[in-house]
């Protein structure tokens, strides 16, 4: 089981900072944008931060295009979510756009609409007995929400067959 270290206040700065920033990884894998937020919300100096930060780095502790490549890959798989969702989350997680579009590239377009696909069917599978046209619009919504293109929404529709007659 994984184990926090007590922070020793009477320590050096750059020991508190390094103490701080261990513990934080220690629940999950952490952007160098999300610890530098971390330690400066514990009231760690920016220079001290910015320090321990890559000394973590040089030691591989922190990776962003290895964090970014993993967060990407379980937001793809498990919440089934677009490239276009897991792209701002990765923004907001300060991760730098070359890490994201490295990550990004991973998951191919027909990747990605298989993922649409299966959720599209999952939510078709549910509405057998609505009109034609509710179930498009949530499956619409559905897909919508989970950041999918218009185009490859309209693809999903067109390959569950659903029939209104709005679309003829």
């Amino acid at each position: 089981m994984l184990e926090f270290n007590k922070v020793d206040h009477e320590a050096d700065p750059y020991s508190i900072a390094n103490t701080i920033a261990l513990n934080a990884l220690v629940t999950r894998a952490k952007s160098k944008g999300e610890l530098l937020a971390h330690l400066k919300k514990r009231g760690i100096e920016d220079d001290v931060a910015k320090a321990t930060i890559f000394r973590l780095q040089e030691n591989g502790l922190i990776n962003d295009s290895e964090f970014a490549k993993a967060w990407t890959q379980s937001r793809h798989t498990s919440k089934k979510l677009s490239k276009r969702i897991i792209a701002g989350e990765l923004r907001t997680r300060g991760v730098d756009q070359s890490s994201i579009d490295e990550a990004l590239d991973e998951i191919d377009d027909e990747s990605e609409y298989r993922t649409a696909f299966s959720l599209g069917m999952k939510k078709y599978n549910t509405m057998s007995r609505l009109a034609p046209e509710v179930q498009i619009r949530r499956i619409q919504s559905l897909l919508q929400r989970k950041g999918f293109s218009f185009p490859t929404i309209a693809r999903v529709i067109r390959e569950l067959d659903v029939q209104s007659d709005e679309l003829q």
